[in-house]
Formats: structure tokens, C-alpha cells, sequence
């Protein structure tokens, strides 16, 4: 095996991802739950105003692995990234990620928990969290009087 001048870098760089890792967990919103897995999906969030989209990355997994629920008002992402081949070869090099995974979130009160949409395509799960009725911004016009 031949020495790469990248390797200490690589090293280090696991160990600043770590580091992130840990101190993500510190500074989580208080909307997001803990819940366990050997990994943790990245997850994007963006509102307005007449839903809630929440992007998960993950890659690798069909829509059959992936487990999504809702009970008193926590939505929890789940399922399982199987290593296929992990009996047949000895492995000089394992980077991706395999295991059970999971995310929670406490849904807003303003979210319809009997109404949310489920995408998968391309590696990234797309749920769309319609709001009620009444939590929807409204405009109200003014009439000249």
C-alpha cells in the first residue's frame, strides 16, 4: 500500500466531522427529538405560508427502506442502509455510511398532521406539511373610506 500526503488531512477531517457531529447535537432546535442510529440524515426545513417542506438526503435507499410516522405530534423519519456485499470482499477502504438511521421532529400546532405528502426521488425525501386552514397567513385589504 502506497502513503498518500492526503491521509493525515483525511484523519483530520474525521475528526472534525465528529466534532461537528457532537456539537450539532448540543445546539439542536427545540422542535428536533433524539432518537438513535448508527447515522443521522441531513435535513433541510423551509416554511411558508401555506406549508412546511422538509427535505431529508438519503442516499443509496429506496422508498421501501424508509419508515415514516406520526404520533402525538412527532414526526419520525426511520429505516435501514444495508451494506450488500459487506461477506464477499475485504474492504481497503470504507467511507459510506450503513446502519439504521432515525429523525424526529415535534410538529408546529399549525401543521395538519392528516395531511402530509410524501416524495422520494433521486436520494432525497421530500415531506410537504400542509398547514390548517386557520394558520394560514391571510392578506386583508384596505378600502378607502
Amino acid at each position: 500500500m502506497y502513503y498518500s500526503l492526503m491521509r493525515p488531512m483525511r484523519r483530520i477531517h474525521d475528526v472534525q466531522r465528529e466534532m461537528n457531529r457532537a456539537f450539532d447535537s448540543m445546539n439542536k432546535e427545540e422542535n428536533e427529538l433524539e432518537c438513535s442510529g448508527s447515522w443521522i440524515p441531513n435535513v433541510d426545513v423551509k416554511e411558508t405560508s401555506e406549508e412546511i417542506v422538509l427535505y431529508a438526503e438519503l442516499p443509496g435507499l429506496k422508498k421501501e427502506d424508509i419508515k415514516i410516522t406520526i404520533r402525538d405530534r412527532v414526526l419520525s423519519i426511520s429505516g435501514e442502509k444495508i451494506q450488500e456485499d459487506a461477506e464477499e470482499a475485504a474492504y481497503h477502504r470504507l467511507e459510506r455510511i450503513y446502519g439504521a438511521f432515525c429523525r424526529q421532529f415535534m410538529l408546529p400546532a399549525q401543521v395538519n398532521a392528516d395531511k402530509i405528502d410524501a416524495l422520494f426521488r433521486n436520494g432525497v425525501l421530500k415531506l410537504t406539511l400542509h398547514k390548517k386552514e386557520e394558520a394560514r397567513t391571510q392578506e386583508i385589504k384596505i378600502i378607502q373610506g
